[in-house]
């Protein structure tokens, strides 16, 4: 069996990018080691849906892998990985526990709670306007 282990995103700092996903989305820190060049291997991932962690070898899911950018393309690309679609979708067991959460954490949602036939869902953005679903499926 296969599956997606990270997804980089591209950050400009890696201790202000591990503070809000850690702090204001809830993710945890699975990694964060230094590769002896300046760079660091940093890992983040939301926590399990019963709110255990996952560890590095965890089933916890898909995991972000935070990468400093290096050079001027790289920052361009900062918050517009995704070409201003949602580009991740953050799954919970309770939408109006983690709504609440992250809003108080200062989470800016770009549009509406909506109930769809798929579940309960609203826009946010993360710390570096990349557009997110969190979604509690039906």
């Amino acid at each position: 069996m296969s599956h997606i282990a990270l997804v980089t995103l591209v950050v400009d700092d890696y201790d202000k990018a591990i503070a809000h996903y850690t702090e204001a989305l809830g993710f945890e820190l699975v990694e964060d080691t230094d590769r002896g060049d300046g760079s660091r291997w940093v890992v983040v991932r939301p926590r399990a849906l019963d709110g255990t962690t996952g560890g590095t070898t965890g089933a916890a899911g898909t995991g972000l892998l935070l990468a400093r950018a290096k050079d001027d393309a790289q920052r361009a690309s900062i918050g517009a990985q995704t070409g201003g679609r949602v580009g991740f979708f953050l799954y919970t067991d309770d939408f109006a526990r983690d709504h609440a959460r992250m809003t108080a954490a200062g989470v800016r949602f770009v549009r509406e709670t909506r109930h769809e036939p798929y579940g309960t869902v609203a826009v946010f953005e993360d710390l570096y306007g990349n557009l997110w679903d969190l979604l509690q499926p039906a």
